[in-house]
């Protein structure tokens, strides 16, 4: 089946961020961790950190950026999500945990990422 090109651009998306955010020293822990409540982009580490990425790839900025896309009803499925990775994973719980965003914009010279360290915590 072939895919669809919203979700073709979006997989070119995660992994332009993926190889981005290893350029900046974090270390890749898995990859669309899904849920039935909620799926996590790109799970990292950088250091003594869990990092829980949201990747937002727009092909015009005429709807506005990523980040704009991430709604609070989004934001409380990555929470959810990002608890039961926890639960999975006990060995991690000791870490610091953040959520970053990344925006790409795609265009004809290719993909261009902006990143947000801590865009959001729980409850915002």
């Amino acid at each position: 089946m072939k895919d669809r090109p919203a979700s073709a651009t979006g997989r070119q998306g995660e992994r332009v961020a993926l190889r981005f955010l290893e350029s900046k020293g974090l270390q890749l822990l898995e990859q669309n961790y899904r849920r039935p409540f909620g799926e996590i982009d790109l799970v990292m580490r950088e250091r003594d950190c869990l990092v829980f990425v949201e990747v937002r790839v727009r092909r015009r900025s005429a709807f506005g950026d990523g980040f704009s896309s991430i709604t609070a009803a989004k934001r409380k499925k990555l929470w959810r999500a990002a608890s039961a990775y926890l639960k999975s994973h006990p060995q991690l719980q000791k870490l610091d945990c953040r959520f970053d965003a990344i925006s790409i914009t795609k265009d004809e010279q290719g993909f261009h990422p902006v990143w947000i360290p801590g865009a959001f915590e729980h409850g915002e």
